[in-house]
């Protein structure tokens, strides 16, 4: 078992690791409430369960501890009145529209044990789960066909978002969608109650209630003195320089570099186009290897954050940082154009590094597969047919805890 939080690169043998399988919560999808609850399919779930079961014992056979949200947010609410409080603020972020409906959610789950209740909000609480709820609340009488009273979160097993572990600290994320913003609370909990997951002394760079957005998939820990962060559709300008401002006032890190990058959905967050893989190779997507807009936050001797434009071309500036001769960059596809936008889609550059020059990846991905082989990459991969619906690959499904420093 490994104690703590330590995470000072994206290859270091990674030691821990937090995920959540995939449960109930993705049954609640249906075409309806795609947009709102940010799916476009609905995966399967024996078959989806099958393969992220797969995906942990790879993890465990390569000697990284696994550990799952559910168990963690259950020991981190044992006590009963942080139960209570944990449940008050899930329902403060649910968007309840009277107090009757409150108070019966409220009392329905908390006579639950901790993990099924955990399990239960994650799974969303159905109006069919509970009888006799008496409300005269106009907009609840005007959403009265909408099936739950309590959404489902079947983004959570794309763990990498609500929270990043970065040096010594964790990060609980401000999503930028209100569908996600609850899965925050879980981890928010962990860091304050769950002394297995966050000892004392648990640094905290960003905060739940911080007003701005910032998700996990932006944040890349290159080494120890170098924070990556996408200029994304969900990660903003305004929650970048907070978490600089704490990051370079509070930990070894010396800059963080910023990458501006498309706002669609096909480029949701830095990790979909971009991931290291070794010392000195990542896989990235052709098309964010043109003119991109990149910039580094460093403290100036004043103290205060300084910006500066970064006109270097991409491989050289990561060479630098990096401190090695060159750096390669590995393109999703290869130069098949349409091998790079169909792997893209499927999460080709999105990459779980367990070990320098060792990935974790989605087996379908093939092209981009064999160009990491024939680049001196251990390739492990993983059947997707179901978890790929989710728009989202390994390090998607993943939020390394605790990594050896290289």
């Amino acid at each position: 078992m490994y104690p703590g939080i330590h995470n000072y690169s994206e290859i270091g043998k990674l030691n821990k690791v937090l995920l959540h399988r995939i449960g109930k919560e993705v049954e609640g999808l249906v075409p309806d409430n795609f947009e709102r609850l940010l799916f476009d399919d609905i995966p399967f779930l024996e078959v989806a369960q099958k393969e992220h079961d797969r995906f942990a014992e790879v993890l465990r056979e390569n000697g990284v501890e696994v550990v799952y949200y559910v168990e963690e947010t259950a020991k981190a609410i044992a006590d009963p009145q942080v139960k209570k409080a944990f449940l008050n603020d899930i329902l403060d972020e649910s968007n309840l529209n009277s107090q009757a409906v409150r108070e019966a959610i409220f009392n329905y789950l908390f006579e639950m044990p901790a993990e099924e209740m955990v399990a239960k909000i994650i799974a969303g609480v159905r109006k069919t789960d509970i009888e006799n709820v008496a409300s005269t609340n106009l907009a609840d009488m005007i959403s009265s066909a909408y099936p739950f009273y309590m959404d489902p979160m079947p983004n959570l097993y794309f763990t990498r978002d609500p929270g990043a572990c970065v040096g010594n600290g964790l990060n609980v994320h401000h999503m930028s969608t209100a569908t996600r913003r609850r899965e925050c609370l879980l981890l928010q909990y962990m860091l304050k109650y769950n002394k297995d997951f966050a000892p004392e002394g648990t640094q905290q760079w960003y905060d739940y209630n911080d007003p701005a957005s910032i998700e996990g998939g932006d944040v890349l820990v290159l080494n120890a003195e170098t924070v990556a962060i996408g200029l994304s559709q969900r990660t903003t300008a305004i929650g970048i320089e907070k978490l600089a401002e704490n990051l370079l006032h509070k930990s070894t890190f010396k800059r963080v570099l910023v990458f501006d990058i498309p706002k669609s959905r096909a480029f949701m967050h830095l990790d979909t186009v971009f991931t290291m893989v070794d010392f000195d190779k990542f896989t990235i997507h052709p098309e964010i290897e043109g003119p991109l807009q990149l910039f580094e936050i460093t403290l100036g001797p004043d103290g205060k954050p300084r910006f500066e434009s970064v006109t270097d071309q991409l491989d050289r500036l990561l060479a630098r940082v990096l401190n090695v001769p060159a750096v390669d960059l590995i393109r999703c596809g290869g130069d098949d154009f349409m091998a790079a936008q169909r792997e893209q889609w499927n999460d080709g550059s999105n990459t779980l590094c367990i070990a320098p020059a060792t990935v974790i990846t989605y087996e379908r991905n093939y092209v981009t597969n064999d160009l990491l082989d024939k680049k001196g990459i251990k390739v492990l991969t993983i059947p997707s047919a179901e978890l790929s619906r989710g728009r989202g690959g390994p390090r998607c499904m993943s939020c390394p805890v605790n990594r050896d420093d290289l």
